[in-house]
């Protein structure tokens, strides 16, 4: 399924094959135009500041590692994936 196969996305460290900006995939949209793309989080600057999170075209993406920087939720069953309670 096509679906679970972008959704694998999450967690995984990616770069984006154009313009090389690199981080960690944290969300995934399907949209109503066919579109389907990623957030892309990158680190954590060297003084501790955060930086914005990018939106891609999961196409665009070249995964990094197949290992998630994190354990991912389960979307498919309990709280979570009755949209109840977050990760965290």
């Amino acid at each position: 399924m096509l679906v679970k196969k972008h959704l694998n996305l999450l967690g995984l460290p990616v770069t984006d094959k154009v313009t090389g900006f690199s981080g960690v995939v944290e969300s995934i949209s399907f949209d109503l135009y066919g579109c389907v793309q990623a957030v892309v989080k990158p680190p954590i600057k060297e003084d501790g500041d955060t930086r914005d999170g990018r939106w891609f075209d999961v196409s665009r993406l070249a995964v990094k590692s197949e290992k998630p920087v994190m354990r991912l939720p389960n979307f498919e069953y309990g709280l979570q994936a009755e949209g109840k309670q977050g990760a965290a």
